[in-house]
């Protein structure tokens, strides 16, 4: 969120507290499961003046006349519920700043990584061979259950507020029930079978629930949420960087698509996801969405909040919450200065369809010197050229030159869904669950012709389809349409493609040649350096509970 000057200095002194009160938390959680485990009844007053000393010594750093409005047992005003769900997005912005919280995603067909440098964690996933000691699922694990305990303190500390503006209140705490929804939909796509924690007690008996009762959960929370929260969210701008009720019902469809598919396979949810989605849809004007004209801007600065945003993690250099650290340097090869984190995989970009898309989608010929410094353009080298590891770049990482090369860190925002996935959900749940119609058509028409800039609302013969295999249609889009957008390997498990695209007859069946005269290589196939190891199936689908935690709680072994 872009603050004014007053909410920055109260959010940075109240987030300092809260950063305070977080170790306090966590020391205390922990020294209270250790008393627990150890059967000690054993007084914690030394660490409460330990961790007391602690939190004079930050606050006191920061003066202020303002009452502290840290909550430490109930809320006794809407400030101080507002400040609570306000630094809920800030946890969330921290904790997908960068690729750890995304890097599941390597284990699809759209993005591979480097083969030989520090992208040890990242690698095994793009091979599937996924230790349990990899320590992104550790941050993930603990990022998320970090800020679900965030939601479940706000629940336990408003449950007696009383205040005059009831619509306020519940609108905050519907902000909750959607991060709370988020955070464990998101758990449950990478682990499967987690937790469910409900409530701020910690518990030494933590141990893993059912994944319907996890889906069961998740669809409570955004239905509350969906209740709770306005049409459009006030004071705020275009692009959704606070959910408004559209966006709970958006993700409700994703969640019954999910649900249609592996691994509970209850297709009775494919009619749910599509009414869910078609909701959105008659009310988009009212939630502010729509789709952009040109998919160009949906990846640039200047268009960081848009209209197709159904849901935004906004990151900001100069704010709070810090830049975007997955962009800009991270999508470049070495010979020109990046860090080689996300590239394109090879099959994936030849079997894209040439179109307008394709070009908004890759850099296929980036320029030698950095085209933030020379926007005038210079000499460029194909991609089958670079010397260390021959991908394609993903625009969508890199940027087409608003983003200096030599920048890890950026105020890109990340979209966690866009509209155009409204769209395609209505299209495929509506052909999964039997109701093929023109609406269905039209929604994925839409889509077909943005990506080869026509006017998405206007019929084109050229470019419509109104027969074939639908669903199959729209799952395929989907794919060409959020490449690179850390989603790709959820719908392949969810359909059980990951063999299909995975699989080496298939991903190394690769015609792509060196075409610079100049390189050693000339003329020989390009081949994909990071290759599969692991199991394609679907005993590999899920990551391992990290060992970490398994070792915390030996319970999650059971």
């Amino acid at each position: 969120m872009v603050f004014s000057a007053e909410q920055n200095n109260r959010l940075q002194l109240y987030y300092s507290r809260i950063v305070a009160k977080s170790f306090y938390d966590e020391y205390l959680y922990y020294k209270i499961i250790d008393m627990k485990k150890s059967g000690l009844k054993r007084s914690v007053n030394w660490c409460f003046i330990l961790v007391g000393v602690f939190i004079f010594t930050i606050v006191s750093c920061s003066s202020s006349d303002e009452p502290d409005p840290v909550p430490s047992t109930e809320y006794k005003s809407i400030l101080e519920l507002e400040n609570a769900v306000d630094s809920l997005h800030i946890e969330l912005a921290i904790a997908t700043r960068d690729n750890n919280f995304f890097a599941p995603a390597w284990g699809a067909d759209d993005i591979t990584t480097s083969y030989y440098s520090s992208k040890a964690d990242y690698r095994e996933i793009d091979q599937r061979l996924t230790s349990p000691y990899n320590e992104r699922l550790v941050t993930i694990w603990k990022s998320s259950y970090k800020i679900i305990h965030s939601v479940n303190n706000i629940f336990f500390n408003a449950a007696n507020l009383e205040v005059s503006d009831m619509n306020k209140k519940d609108m905050l705490l519907g902000e909750a029930y959607f991060i709370r929804g988020f955070m464990y939909h998101y758990l449950t796509r990478v682990f499967g079978k987690v937790p469910l924690q409900l409530d701020p007690e910690p518990h030494i008996e933590f141990t893993l629930s059912e994944t319907v009762n996890i889906y069961k959960q998740i669809e409570s929370d955004w239905l509350e949420a969906e209740r709770m929260l306005p049409e459009s969210y006030p004071g705020v701008e275009t692009g959704a960087p606070r959910p408004n009720n559209g966006t709970a019902r958006a993700f409700l469809a994703r969640l019954y698509l999910d649900w249609g598919g592996f691994p509970l396979e209850d297709a009775s949810k494919y009619q749910e996801a599509a009414s869910s989605a078609k909701k959105v849809m008659e009310n988009h004007d009212s939630h502010g969405f729509d789709l952009m004209e040109d998919l160009d801007d949906l990846w640039t600065l200047e268009h960081r909040f848009n209209k197709e945003s159904v849901f935004t993690i906004e990151h900001c250099v100069d704010c709070i919450q810090g830049g975007n650290r997955k962009m800009g340097k991270l999508g470049n090869p070495g010979e020109l200065g990046g860090w080689e984190d996300t590239f394109s995989e090879i099959k994936f970009f030849e079997t894209f369809p040439e179109n307008h898309r394709k070009n908004a989608t890759f850099i296929t010929d980036p320029m030698i010197e950095d085209p933030y410094t020379t926007p005038s353009g210079g000499p460029t080298v194909n991609w089958t050229a670079f010397i260390i590891q021959q991908n394609p770049i993903l625009a969508k990482i890199t940027g087409k030159g608003d983003i200096p090369r030599s920048s890890f860190e950026s105020d890109r925002n990340d979209y966690m869904m866009r509209y155009a996935e409204v769209l395609l959900i209505y299209a495929e749940a509506s052909a999964r669950a039997g109701n093929i119609n023109q609406d269905a058509w039209e929604a994925l028409n839409k889509i077909r012709r943005r990506a080869e800039l026509l006017p998405p609302d206007t019929p084109n013969p050229d470019v419509d389809l109104s027969s074939g295999d639908l669903a199959e249609l729209a799952f395929t889009e989907r794919g060409w349409e959020f490449a690179g957008e850390f989603l790709r390997w959820f719908d392949l498990t969810r359909m059980e493609r990951v063999d299909a695209v995975l699989r080496d007859a298939y991903r190394n069946d690769i015609s792509s040649t060196v075409s610079d005269p100049n390189h050693p290589d000339y003329g020989q196939p390009v081949v994909e350096r990071v290759q599969i190891i692991g199991s394609t199936g679907k005993d590999n689908y899920f990551s391992p509970l990290p060992q970490r935690m398994i070792d915390e709680y030996p319970n999650l072994e059971n």
